[in-house]
């Protein structure tokens, strides 16, 4: 967890969960949900749930590129630049 991140019971959420959203929108820092003391969700703004889901996404293809150059397979240098380009133009809308 984040030591940066806001941490709030369920109860908490469930008592201010407009003014929670609305933090989150305007700070654009997540809040950690916590049940029985313990972590158990993360409520994030579109904005950060997006980049994270960005950011997965070429991981996810850094890591499946890394298993065809082993498997002596692979895409040309033109075609991965030409994906990277893809989720890059997603970025920036």
């Amino acid at each position: 967890m984040p030591k940066s991140a806001k941490s709030v019971t369920l109860h908490e959420l469930e008592a201010k969960a407009s003014r929670l959203v609305r933090g989150v929108r305007r700070h654009d820092a997540p809040v950690v949900i916590t049940e029985n003391g313990r972590a158990s969700a993360v409520l994030v703004g579109i904005a950060a749930f997006e980049r994270a889901a960005r950011e997965r996404e070429i991981l996810l293809q850094l890591a499946r590129g890394e298993r065809e150059i082993r498997a002596g397979r692979g895409a040309s240098l033109e075609r991965v630049l030409a994906d990277v380009d893809k989720v890059l133009h997603r970025t920036r809308r």
